[in-house]
């Protein structure tokens, strides 16, 4: 299983122990203290002894998976839209919106925004991609 290797050897620091002096607090081998250390792998009953030897609970060993936020950017597409009560034709929508997507953008949302006889004259295409770290 999964464990918190950076928290194990700060608690281990913090007790100003070497890997063998934890390895004997723990009744553990030096090898599996410092692959624990290493590879963040653990069995459920080396688990046990280290929590009792670095006197936490066995459960503020585990491993926590945190979630990075991503970071978007957007832009805006104008496209040429006569649609309506007194209106006809469209423009080639499918082109335009291929088009918007060059670069890495992809394809979020369309408004279509009306004037007071229910008519418009675009639509907008909302893109976003995410931005590299």
């Amino acid at each position: 299983m999964k464990v918190n290797a950076d928290l194990i050897i700060r608690l281990r620091h913090q007790k100003s122990w070497s890997q063998e002096e934890l390895a004997i607090a723990a009744g553990l081998n030096l090898r599996t203290i410092q692959r624990i250390e290493k590879e963040a792998t653990i069995s459920l009953q080396s688990k046990k002894s280290l929590a009792s030897a670095l006197e936490v609970d066995i459960h503020d060993l585990d491993y926590k998976e945190t979630t990075k936020m991503k970071n978007y950017e957007y832009k805006t597409v104008s496209i040429k839209f006569n649609h309506g009560w007194f209106k006809k034709g469209i423009s080639n929508v499918d082109q335009a919106l291929n088009e918007g997507a060059i670069g890495g953008w992809r394809f979020k949302q369309m408004v279509i925004p009306t004037d007071s006889t229910g008519g418009s004259e675009q639509m907008i295409a909302i893109y976003e991609r995410e931005l590299a770290e």
